[in-house]
């Protein structure tokens, strides 16, 4: 996949715009994870030592076409001031002040950031009219935001395409995200193990069918485990269980097979009587389940069993939480595996919100080879499917 890198575009003393994905959380006007932003700064001090004339754009939350005070990205633009250094021009309706007007007026120490993209309605319908609002006036178009690569958006599909195409260039955390990624999907050095969790086998389909193309190891936690177990004839209680999705765990038995690919199922659970924090944990060392139990947990064999496969492999991917591990009575499982990743020696690989927050709660983030920004945008990517925001990037 041949895509422009950002050092091959000319950015001296150009006008960039630059799409960023700062949708960080916020509280009482306060950024509670700046994660996000501070995964900007490489590509924003790169453009920056050549050209100060750069507008930041994002979106933030859901707002719905609506202007909404708590989605603002303001308090964004007063970190972002902090950790660059520098000004940041906050451009409130940029479909009354063209931003070309405010970039001539622009010193050494300035630069622009957009209000959230999403307060317009034509930026989540790709609308060409507001795309061509956002692009007025600028040389050169980046895209930084992994995040959003999924979406055709305007600020992701349409603007880019109103560059010329040696215009347009992937930022340096998007340029990373697609190499690693491609990587795993097609030369991942074995052994390759996939581990996927969560709650629903139909969310994840696509993305295990594709990787069993190159893995030797298929580990299976969280709610989507007992589908599986369900599938095999095992009673697993009151677990939460897809009973209208066999025919999808049928499908991945048989390319399993096909490929020679070992499926791991948990071996014991973690249960409770019922869904809640403060529900009393219950050890049940069978694959089985009892009635009036629900299973939230890996148990210590299958911790154990799913641990000494991580530390064999070449190349780990992991996707999804193991059980509930917002409650601390059931996360023992969860933040295991993120021990072992963080403990594996081969290439280790996490995607998705809820892992990435397993391996920030164990510690272990900065142990990790990668850790995806894009939830929605791995699993698309991993799928093999061309996201709409590679595809404008493409030579």
């Amino acid at each position: 996949m041949e895509f422009r890198k950002l050092n091959e575009l000319d950015l001296t003393n150009k006008k960039v715009l630059v799409r960023l994905d700062l949708n960080v959380p916020i509280k009482k006007g306060k950024i509670t994870d700046d994660t996000r932003i501070t995964a900007a700064l490489p590509t924003l001090k790169y453009i920056l030592e050549r050209t100060h004339q750069v507008a930041l754009m994002s979106h933030l939350g859901r707002p719905d076409g609506e202007v909404m005070p708590e989605y603002s990205l303001e308090p964004v633009g007063v970190r972002l001031a902090e950790l660059l250094g520098v000004e940041v021009a906050f451009v409130r309706d940029y479909s009354e002040e063209p931003a070309e007007h405010v970039l001539n007026r622009l010193d050494k120490n300035q630069i622009i950031l957009f209000e959230n993209l999403r307060f317009h309605p034509g930026e989540t319908k790709n609308n060409l009219d507001f795309a061509r609002t956002l692009a007025q006036g600028f040389d050169c178009y980046v895209n930084d935001a992994f995040g959003t690569l999924h979406r055709a958006h305007a600020s992701v599909a349409a603007v880019a395409e109103l560059f010329p195409n040696e215009k347009r260039a992937a930022g340096l955390l998007v340029d990373r995200e697609i190499s690693v990624l491609s990587t795993i999907q097609k030369k991942p050095q074995a052994p390759f193990t996939v581990i996927m969790g969560g709650a629903k086998v139909s969310d994840k389909i696509g993305v295990v069918l594709n990787l069993l193309n190159h893995a030797n190891y298929l580990l299976i936690g969280g709610a989507m485990a007992y589908t599986f177990l369900k599938y095999q004839g095992i009673d697993v209680g009151d677990s939460k269980v897809e009973s209208d999705k066999m025919d999808l765990v049928a499908s991945i038995y048989r390319n399993a097979e096909a490929r020679r690919v070992e499926i791991i199922l948990p071996e014991d659970h973690i249960a409770a009587e019922k869904f809640d924090a403060n529900a009393t944990p219950v050890a049940v060392d069978s694959k089985s389940i009892p009635r009036g139990l629900m299973g939230l947990d890996i148990g210590p064999k299958t911790i154990k069993r799913f641990s000494d496969i991580i530390a064999l492999s070449k190349t780990v991917l992991w996707n999804g939480p193991m059980g509930v591990f917002e409650f601390d009575s059931f996360a023992k499982g969860t933040l295991k595996v993120a021990e072992a990743m963080a403990k594996c020696p081969g290439f280790t690989v996490i995607g998705g919100g809820d892992s990435v927050a397993a391996a920030n709660k164990a510690g272990v983030a900065a142990k990790i080879d990668h850790i995806s920004t894009g939830g929605g945008a791995s699993l698309e990517f991993l799928e093999g499917q061309m996201l709409p925001g590679v595809k404008v990037l493409l030579k």
